[in-house]
């Protein structure tokens, strides 16, 4: 059995990753003060682009928002106006910091000829099918025109995330929005360099652990301290990021935001900080999920010899093209079987179209799609990512 944890460094690598998703923790962006830092997230902006230029998509998930907000409020008159520590006033907090957080991000970017995109998600767009899809097609969408997706907590509406003395979870979409787009890593950035043995602040002996292998008892344990009052903080919701990440198949980086060209070292494999390393590939997180609900799959679709042949030993997506009949009724997201024309099982996959959808396009080359249908969710009706064969 491998080892729960390790205080080696060197323990464990990461492979070069194709996309990642990076969260940016409130402390790293404001260094602890009620105002953006602008010259930490230059710094950050500058390792996400020498990132891209080496050839890999990243996604940014960024907290600042309600911090950037008070500066604002604090030239606002009508500021006393607001009775501070009610949902309302932390929502205005969202409402008046996300621009200015979106114009830093935007201004910084253009210095490099980069374009970014705002994306506002709450829990429940990641948890609904379609939504979730929708989510998904956007994202990708953006990385395919060269974009970077910056994307947040929606605080303005997420209320449960603002209740309390505490504010915005991102540590958690994170992981969600890593999941969504299949990423390949998740890299948290923050003040602290990683998760220690106990609290470092308090406990000089603490030790940094390097590796993760099973979120334990005794990682829990590690795990638990005092909360900072800018953000959600501490590594409670860290590890929640983790879990989520791991069972995804996708390794995590808990890191400080503070070292130099931390972005591209644990890209190069470099040990950094704290990896979170999970059991299983992307790949096959994702077949053990498909094939745990085949049971319940709502519908199927029969494909010609060269489409089989194409799924079984190439690996490929499923294309409208070689699909010859559907059986329904079925929505989008949902679990559909494939079959052969005489009816033995390919394999089980989610299905990117409602059954109505590939009713229609059946047969056809996937550059009809956006004709045929009006709409465009891909050219795929499964992705290979999303295809499980016994």
């Amino acid at each position: 059995m491998a080892s729960q944890e390790s205080r080696k460094p060197g323990a464990a690598r990461i492979k070069r990753p194709r996309r990642i998703v990076v969260k940016l923790g409130t402390n790293l962006l404001t260094g602890g003060k009620d105002s953006l830092d602008l010259n930490v997230i230059g710094k950050i902006c500058k390792q996400i682009v020498a990132v891209r230029e080496s050839g890999i998509e990243v996604l940014v998930v960024s907290s600042g928002a309600v911090a950037a907000g008070r500066d604002s409020l604090s030239r606002t008159p009508g500021k006393n106006k607001l009775q501070q520590g009610t949902v309302a006033y932390r929502q205005t907090l969202a409402a008046l910091g996300q621009p200015r957080l979106m114009v830093v991000f935007e201004q910084i970017f253009a210095e490099s000829n980069v374009q970014v995109a705002q994306a506002l998600i709450s829990r429940g767009d990641l948890q609904r099918r379609r939504r979730y899809l929708n989510v998904r097609n956007t994202l990708e969408a953006l990385l395919s025109i060269g974009a970077v997706p910056i994307l947040n907590e929606n605080d303005v509406v997420a209320v449960e995330e603002l209740v309390g003395d505490v504010y915005g979870d991102n540590d958690r979409l994170s992981a969600m929005v890593a999941n969504t787009v299949d990423a390949e890593l998740l890299i948290l950035l923050g003040d602290m360099v990683g998760l220690h043995t106990a609290d470092p602040h308090l406990n000089p002996d603490a030790e940094l652990i390097s590796v993760v292998s099973e979120i334990t008892d005794r990682i829990e344990e590690a795990a638990r301290g005092p909360h900072d009052n800018r953000g959600r903080g501490g590594m409670t919701s860290k590890l929640d990021a983790a879990r989520l990440a791991m069972d995804s198949g996708i390794p995590m980086v808990i890191a400080s935001g503070h070292q130099d060209d931390v972005i591209g070292s644990i890209c190069r494999g470099e040990v950094i900080g704290t990896l979170f390393q999970p059991s299983e590939s992307r790949r096959e997180s994702r077949k053990r999920w498909i094939l745990s609900g085949r049971s319940e799959h709502r519908g199927s679709v029969s494909v010609d010899a060269g489409a089989a042949n194409a799924l079984k030993n190439r690996g490929n997506s499923l294309l409208p093209i070689g699909i010859v009949s559907v059986a329904g009724p079925f929505e989008r997201g949902d679990i559909i079987e494939i079959t052969e024309i005489d009816g033995a099982t390919i394999g089980w996959g989610l299905s990117s179209y409602p059954s109505g959808d590939v009713e229609l396009i059946k047969g056809k080359n996937s550059k009809s799609l956006p004709e045929l249908l009006g709409h465009y969710y891909g050219a795929e009706v499964i992705h290979r990512n999303n295809l499980a064969l016994p």
